[in-house]
């Protein structure tokens, strides 16, 4: 079941007696517990009838216990077992399972892994729970992600804003919204976020960052890309060279695809999986570089991601093996 779905029905008042909530993406698993300890009991209910447990500390015959009891001044009782995976024998929670109470709303919520469906056990939850599966977001789809969570809240962001925040928080949804939410205090009444509030209230540079630096490979600016890569010798904690290699490499990877795929720029952006709005420099690199050239580029990212780590090279500062690959790159 979809977690838009289960927030509708809990919304409703309408709840399974038991929610099965597992995989390696956390941010959903936390909006439905969330949800489950704040909002489905009123204050005065909670009091009485919420539970809450954490699986590295618990029994499970102490969570059936709980389980089993009856709601006070409620309809429901809600009991929820946060860190499930750590909870020691936790198959044996399948008397519960079997024959649950109506009147307990039971919320498991087992992170960043999933039951073997080979056992006893998880066939049992799967006939028994309602079950949510979660999948860790793929990098390409994050930039839309973001677009509906922002629209969502009634605002809008730029483009390049989108990149520069999905760029240097990566795939932690958690903090890309909480970040969002700080953004949106700040903002005032004002309905769009800019990548000038990317950079005033998250950290980012609008002008030192690894699309800009892309920006510069992709036109051959030798002076720009130097200035760019100063400028994370001088903040490494900005963009570290083991971060701003895989973005290279990631973004002459896709240079390297434009080879096999034709159409208007919207067209192959999608079929290689970038922003539209970022589609010039892709088309500018490809021209500038050709299909040999980005090649050697492609090899010369792996031999300084190896160089980065120690093999084959001498002790060198991060900055000074950027500005030799750069060279190289665009010699």
């Amino acid at each position: 079941m979809a977690i838009e779905k289960i927030l509708s029905e809990w919304k409703k008042k309408v709840f399974k007696p038991i929610y099965w909530l597992e995989g390696e993406e956390e941010y959903y698993i936390d909006k439905l517990v969330d949800f489950a300890e704040h909002r489905i009991l009123s204050d005065r209910e909670a009091s009485f009838n919420l539970t809450i447990f954490y699986g590295r500390d618990s029994n499970w015959a102490d969570i059936v216990n709980a389980c089993r009891r009856y709601p006070m001044f409620s309809d429901f009782q809600v009991v929820l077992i946060k860190e499930a995976q750590h909870l020691r024998e936790i198959d044996k929670l399948d008397s519960y399972f079997q024959n649950p109470l109506h009147s307990t709303v039971l919320v498991v919520a087992y992170k960043d892994k999933k039951l073997d469906a080979r056992t006893k056990f998880a066939k049992l939850v799967k006939e028994k729970a309602e079950v949510l599966v979660t999948k860790k977001m793929y990098d390409s789809a994050l930039p839309d992600w973001v677009n509906k969570m922002v629209n969502g809240l009634g605002y809008t962001i730029t483009p390049k804003g989108n990149a520069l925040l999905v760029e240097h928080i990566g795939n932690d949804l958690n903090r890309i919204e909480n970040e969002i939410e700080k953004i949106l205090i700040n903002v005032g009444s004002r309905k769009s976020i800019t990548e000038e509030d990317i950079e005033q209230f998250v950290g980012i540079s609008k002008e030192y960052n690894i699309f800009e630096l892309q920006s510069a490979l992709a036109n051959k600016d030798m002076p720009k890309a130097i200035k760019i890569i100063q400028y994370f010798g001088a903040n490494p904690k900005v963009a570290p060279m083991q971060l701003v290699l895989p973005s290279l490499y990631a973004f002459f990877s896709k240079v390297y695809m434009t080879y096999g795929v034709s159409g208007a720029d919207e067209t192959i952006a999608k079929q290689i999986g970038v922003s539209p709005f970022f589609m010039k420099d892709y088309l500018k690199a490809s021209k500038t570089y050709g299909f040999s050239g980005t090649e050697k580029i492609l090899l010369l990212l792996h031999q300084y991601n190896l160089k980065s780590i120690g093999i084959n090279s001498a002790r060198v500062e991060d900055a000074d093996l950027m500005k030799e690959l750069v060279v190289k790159a665009m010699m």
